[in-house]
């Protein structure tokens, strides 16, 4: 069986460090490491209609925001194929079937779904395709026959129900669908990276990013207003590492050398944070450390990026491309599922005389 990967983004506006650390840079690491066969990444733009069907434009002028970060981060099109979720029809059809094998209840209780229900205030107001989404990604990942799935920990929940569906279709119409596996960060610091104003997750809805478009300039005045220990007023006080944000983005992007670089008096991140508990090392400096921690990731990002925007008509050309080869893939394994649910009526092989 092949090694496939599917993962993807909705365009409701760009991608920020926290899609970075969560999946986008462990994408680009399973990408050249040689050992997946294929990898799809999708731009859920069906998805984002779910909760903006009121506001297509938001979604469409996404599209490339959101492919220019899939490029700038080091996504190759010549390695991974790039594509656009509504330009596949049959991943609708697919949750069409797939709706019949899960019930409203285990929809209702899905972690994801009630903690993004609750985030955008629908209570009762929920609509059907919102509600619904979870079966939809489910049809993403068994439409390309995914072996792995990267995700953050707040996806967990979502490739369980998935799980779950292929579990139950193999059970019901024999065995068809592949039953994806889980990849999580590396780095648990990276598992859910909390958004500069300290909230549990960063958002864009939240308005606490770090975009991976940011200047340097608009990442300098983030860093600078990150929430830190509002017990720690004076340079002299101890300070508290746990809900710390400058120390949990240190955790996720700081590298051994960089400490000889920009913060020499420490050998390491651990002795930073212990000058940091026992009191005489303030906020400050500790954030324009980050900074230069930060600026050295995002550099590059920001510099492929700036080549990319001088190639839009290429960027089209890359997702096109993609969704062509998306929807040849997906309309395999439709036609498989058709077969084992008896409802490929007039194929060569199984049809109805």
């Amino acid at each position: 069986m092949n090694n496939i990967i599917l993962t993807g983004d909705r365009p409701t506006g760009r991608l920020h460090v926290g899609h970075y650390v969560g999946s986008l840079r462990r994408r680009v690491e399973l990408q050249n490491s040689g050992k997946f066969d294929k990898i799809f990444i999708m731009i859920a733009d069906a998805q984002a209609l779910t909760d903006n069907a009121d506001n297509p434009e938001k979604v469409r002028s996404n599209i490339l925001e959101v492919a220019l970060d899939y490029l700038s981060v080091g996504l190759d099109p010549a390695k991974s194929t790039l594509f656009i979720q509504s330009l596949v029809p049959e991943l609708t059809e697919l949750s069409f079937y797939y709706m019949n094998l899960v019930t409203v209840s285990r929809l209702q209780r899905n972690p994801t779904v009630k903690a993004e229900i609750q985030m955008r205030n629908f209570e009762t107001s929920i609509p059907v395709g919102f509600f619904t989404y979870p079966i939809s990604q489910a049809a993403d990942i068994t439409a390309f026959k995914a072996t792995v799935v990267p995700v953050g920990e707040d996806q967990m929940p979502m490739l369980e129900q998935c799980q779950e569906i292929v579990r139950k279709f193999n059970a019901t119409y024999g065995e068809t669908l592949v039953e994806p596996k889980i990849l999580l960060p590396d780095n648990k610091a990276c598992l859910r990276l909390p958004g500069i104003d300290g909230k549990a997750k960063m958002s864009k809805s939240l308005g606490n990013c770090i975009y991976l478009s940011d200047t340097e300039e608009e990442v300098n005045t983030k860093v600078m207003s990150m929430y830190t220990d509002p017990d720690h007023i004076k340079v002299s006080d101890p300070g508290k590492i746990e809900g710390n944000t400058v120390f949990t983005y240190l955790d996720c992007f700081s590298r051994p050398e960089q400490f000889a670089e920009y913060a020499p008096d420490y050998s390491c991140l651990d002795e930073m944070k212990d000058h940091y508990k026992r009191g005489g090392l303030g906020d400050v400096k500790v954030k324009k450390f980050l900074l230069k921690v930060l600026n050295d990731e995002l550099s590059p990002i920001r510099a492929r990026r700036k080549e990319w925007e001088t190639r839009l008509p290429e960027v089209c050309e890359i997702l096109k491309e993609g969704s062509r080869i998306a929807h040849e893939t997906a309309a395999e394994t439709l036609c498989e599922v058709r077969k084992a649910m008896k409802i490929d009526y007039f194929s060569a092989d199984n049809g109805l005389v």
